[in-house]
């Protein structure tokens, strides 16, 4: 329970599946979700937060052949952070879900 993530957001592509030796596979893909709120005028606001999804082994491949953009999922998983170097030297940092479990929501000629 001390880094647990549930969302339910829409896909905002398709998976950029990649493979490794031993067969294994990692997909990432980016998953939008929405939160609606009146502000101090009354008006309505929609704010998009967007997220990083990983996805590893039969979880990859399933996602591959199942993920449509604009489909709605519902993810849990966990946040893992992590950071690279850039080809110029920069160090980046990234925060990712690490996807345990989805659940594809909607209407299945979507999905």
């Amino acid at each position: 329970m001390r880094n647990k993530v549930q969302l339910i957001g829409n896909l905002g592509g398709t998976p950029d599946v990649k493979e490794f030796s031993g067969n294994n596979k990692v997909a990432r893909v980016s998953i939008a979700t929405n939160e609606r709120y009146k502000n101090a005028k009354g008006d309505y606001v929609t704010e998009t937060t967007w997220h990083n999804l990983v996805l590893w082994g039969k979880q990859a491949e399933t996602a591959k052949q199942l993920f449509k953009k604009g489909s709605e999922i519902a993810v849990e998983g966990k946040i893992v952070n992590r950071s690279y170097e850039t080809k110029d030297g920069s160090k980046r940092y990234i925060s990712e879900i690490k996807v345990d479990s989805f659940l594809l929501l909607g209407n299945r000629n979507q999905a």
